[in-house]
């Protein structure tokens, strides 16, 4: 801050301070020594509601930085934010910290994204939510210094962006917290999930921006939505995204009109949605767009490449709807993740790392038989380090396991891949993750699997967050399941004889 000896600026500064003081943790060491984000990152949405480990699935997609959907409040008129609006997952180095320490040592991190669709339909977006400026931006300022984050992300969209009062009140907290940062020396950044028209910005979402620019809240990114445009018109996805995005350079020229062309670019963010989005096979966003929309935005410089989720890289419901946890399209796991990868820039090779490999790198089993291979790792620079293996992908019937299930960087494991009669034929790719304090690494291990007496499943997977009625079938762990009526989050399996779902069988 400027310390110029006048009257106004000494009780800009009192006022500063006071805000400072708001926590002190912003001034703390551990928390000033926060790594910055690379000026080019992809980041793409982990669900945080799902269980799984975000540094287990960052290392196996080799996705080293995550957007952690959502922050929000547990009920309407609360000022205290939850992971999901779950009580039993507060803001605490127990809930994903050590998943969060793993991901940096390894030269990753996450933006933790509050608000979301269900929390801007529901009013438990934080700034709708509370009606205290202070109170918001302490509950931004805990979450910055319990995971030791230099950026927070704002995903506002529906009834979120016709909340005039709580746009304000958002800004207003943002404005505080970054005042906040600047008097300790704190990176900090702040970023704005959208949803977008093809030619940029809705008025609503342009109107959240005019906000920021009134309260002098900086918006260092704003990521732009380009899917679920349902205007019931034909849609090339990669093509909309460009549109989209050189709408909103044009709508943050007029905005911050000292800014130079290339410093617009690099205040713009892209999410797809991967392979089929919410409207439908009309709106599908597929690899080649991936590749498309990549080659772009390395060359326009833009900030942040995202997808909706990580979860959904995977091939699991070829020609389904939208779900949560598969793309709807036939793919290979992680296949928008390795696309996407290389954009981000800056970061550091670790001083301690390693490669690994499997060899052979395919293989053919009759189902009920056994298929191995050795898992070599080799110390790449540095120190050799212990490197822990999981093999993910397995096909419902096969099972793997590793001899030994750790080794010391150098050395090597067998994995054997342990198939039953009732396995599917067919050809899958197994993901071998070697993951280490400071890096992880994976490999592929292609398994063919003959004379197989399972089917497979040809209903959608079941998704915790999709709404099914009487009648709907899934599959879910090898079975067909029909909904006996209305139904949201009850998991397939675990309703008992009398609950919710009806067991129709293998499949």
């Amino acid at each position: 801050m400027r310390r110029m000896r006048t009257l106004r600026a000494i009780v800009a500064a009192v006022t500063t301070a006071v805000a400072a003081a708001g926590l002190t943790a912003l001034g703390t060491g551990t928390s000033q020594a926060a790594t910055p984000l690379p000026n080019r990152v992809f980041a793409p949405y982990f669900e945080a509601w799902t269980g799984e480990s975000p540094a287990a699935l960052s290392a196996q997609s080799g996705a080293k930085h995550l957007t952690m959907a959502f922050l929000q409040t547990a009920a309407k008129g609360s000022c205290t934010p939850y992971w999901n609006g779950d009580t039993g997952m507060p803001v605490s180095s127990a809930v994903f910290g050590a998943d969060i320490k793993t991901m940096q040592g390894r030269g990753g991190d996450v933006i933790p994204s509050f608000g979301g669709y269900t929390a801007d339909t529901t009013g438990t977006e934080i700034a709708d939510s509370c009606t205290d400026v202070k109170q918001i931006a302490d509950a931004y300022e805990k979450v910055l210094t319990t995971y030791d984050v230099t950026r927070l992300d704002m995903d506002i969209e529906v009834d979120s962006l016709d909340n005039s009062a709580g746009i304000d009140r958002r800004n207003k907290a943002i404005k505080l917290l970054q005042d906040r940062a600047a008097a300790s020396g704190r990176k900090l950044e702040i970023s704005y999930t959208l949803p977008t028209t093809t030619g940029g910005l809705a008025p609503s979402g342009l109107a959240v921006l005019k906000n920021a620019v009134a309260n002098g809240a900086r918006v260092d990114v704003v990521n732009l939505m380009t899917f679920d445009y349902y205007d019931n018109a034909a849609h090339d996805m990669a093509k909309d995204t460009q549109t989209a995005a050189q709408g909103l350079h044009n709508q943050l020229a007029a905005l911050y009109p000292a800014k130079t062309a290339a410093q617009l670019w690099a205040m713009v963010g892209v999410t797809e949605m991967i392979g089929v989005d919410d409207f439908g096979p009309a709106e599908t966003f597929t690899l080649a767009n991936a590749r498309t929309v990549y080659d772009w935005a390395v060359a326009k410089g833009i900030n942040t490449l995202s997808f909706w989720a990580l979860q959904r890289d995977n091939g699991g419901c070829p020609g389904g709807a939208a779900a949560d946890n598969c793309s709807g399209i036939a793919q290979n796991t992680w296949d928008f993740s390795h696309v996407f990868a290389p954009f981000t820039g800056g970061t550091t090779t670790p001083a301690d790392d390693f490669s690994v490999t499997t060899g052979p790198a395919s293989g053919t089993v009759t189902a009920g038989a056994a298929a191995t291979t050795t898992v070599s790792t080799a110390v790449t620079s540095g120190a050799a380090q212990s490197v822990s293996l999981s093999a993910s992908g397995l096909p419902a019937g096969v099972t793997a396991s590793f001899s030994p299930a750790s080794v010391t960087a150098g050395g090597s494991s067998t994995l054997t891949l342990a198939t039953t009669s009732a396995a599917v034929s067919g050809t899958y790719q197994i993901t071998v993750t070697a993951a280490g304090p400071s890096a992880a690494h994976t490999a592929t291990y292609a398994l063919t699997i003959t004379g197989g007496t399972g089917h497979q499943c040809t209903a959608a997977p079941w998704s915790s967050g999709t709404v099914y009625t009487g009648g709907q079938q899934v599959s879910h762990k090898g079975h067909t399941w029909k909904a006996k009526w209305w139904t949201l989050g009850e998991e397939p399996g675990t309703t008992g004889e009398w609950g919710v779902w009806q067991d129709l069988g293998a499949c």
